[in-house]
């Protein structure tokens, strides 16, 4: 299997990327990492498609292995897609796959709508297309955790005092419910964490996944979705923050789309079941 690496410029700076498999096999997957400012890292198993199709891995602008510049005025939505148009167009696709997990869906859908010639298929892997619904699901997911644990989260939020050891244990404790229940916790994922740059979630989401206060409060596709024409997948996992029942309400508001739901998953069904993630991509991509 070939893998190709290196570094792109884009608006802002330079990306790493990595290409995996043959550029003359199947349509190109280019793969959006969450955050704002995580990592492909964790995403890496999915070069396992490469067999059928080139899989892009890359670490958008300030985190992982691109350049990190120091300019807050960077960190935006709109500069991100044309991050993804830049990749594209230097890398010298016509046609492409998305797959956006998390953020990584927002990116997606802003691109799509944006630079919609060229995309063919669309994964959006526990989905994240309306700040406003995300962060009322998250009010109803941390009612499912103990009386201590959600009164340090709403004291948190109360007085702004979120760097405390004990808001970032209760953190922890949501996470463990609706971000990733595997338990223990795979050893690689604790690497992935030196790839983050928390600088630009905090700038443009906020103190935790479910304390939203970044430039990204308002962003809502919903009104949108019926504008995407090309065929789509709705994935999550069935603990997953980004809950079941929005994933279903946009799918529902897509044209072309279908939905999967991982029994056994919270928000990385990637890795909580790999196999049955890697199957149920892999029959999207190979359809008709």
């Amino acid at each position: 299997m070939t893998i190709q690496e290196g570094m792109i410029q884009v608006p802002g700076g330079k990306v790493w990327y990595q290409l995996h498999g043959s550029e003359n096999k199947g349509t190109p997957v280019i793969v959006l990492h969450g955050g704002p400012g995580s990592s492909s890292y964790s995403l890496q198993g999915l070069s396992v498609l490469s067999d059928e199709c080139p899989v892009i891995l890359y670490d958008q602008l300030g985190c992982g292995r691109s350049e990190r510049p120091k300019n807050d005025s960077l960190w935006q939505l709109d500069r991100f897609v044309e991050e993804v148009h830049a990749l594209k167009e230097a890398l010298g696709f016509e046609t492409i796959d998305l797959l956006g997990h998390s953020w990584g869906t927002t990116l997606a859908a802003a691109y799509y709508l944006k630079y919609p010639q060229g995309v063919r298929k669309i994964i959006f892997s526990s989905s994240c297309l309306s700040a406003p619904r995300w962060a009322a699901d998250q009010k109803e997911n941390i009612k499912k955790l103990s009386p201590e644990i959600q009164g340090v989260l709403q004291k948190g939020e109360e007085t702004g005092e979120t760097d405390t050891a004990e808001y970032k244990e209760a953190t922890e404790e949501f996470n463990r419910h609706f971000v990733c229940r595997l338990d223990p916790k795979p050893a690689f994922l604790e690497k992935g964490k030196e790839y983050k740059n928390p600088e630009i979630y905090q700038l443009m989401w906020g103190p935790s996944e479910f304390y939203v206060t970044g430039n990204l409060k308002e962003m809502d596709f919903t009104e949108r979705l019926k504008e995407i024409q090309v065929p789509v997948l709705y994935l999550c996992g069935r603990h997953d923050e980004a809950t079941p029942e929005s994933t279903a309400y946009f799918s529902e508001q897509t044209p072309n789309s279908t939905f999967h739901v991982f029994e056994n998953s919270a928000h990385m069904a990637y890795i909580e079941e790999p196999e049955e993630y890697e199957a149920v991509v892999r029959e999207f991509l190979n359809r008709n």
